[in-house]
């Protein structure tokens, strides 16, 4: 069986909460990303000791929702392929 990978934010770029603009940012030498809602809540979860599946939990779990490992896989892939998050080895 192979083990699901765990995500980490990429170390050349920091994750915070920027009261001014009310969201997560992804902080990098070159500049600012902005995240939306969702985006930040996704990226603020990838610590390495945690799952796809469970980020997706305890984001269906927060928000009452269900049905969210589409949107968060999804959103996972793009964030991987920008290098904003990469597999904890």
């Amino acid at each position: 069986m192979q083990q699901e990978k765990l995500l980490v934010i990429n170390n050349h770029f920091q994750l915070q909460w920027e009261e001014k603009q009310n969201c997560f940012v992804l902080l990098y030498p070159e500049g600012m990303v902005q995240l939306s809602q969702s985006a930040g809540e996704i990226m603020n979860l990838c610590d390495g000791a945690k799952t796809i599946d469970e980020i997706v939990t305890i984001l269906e779990e927060k928000f009452n929702a269900t049905d969210l490992k589409d949107d968060v896989d999804a959103f996972l892939v793009d964030a991987k392929e920008r290098k904003w998050v990469i597999e904890n080895d």
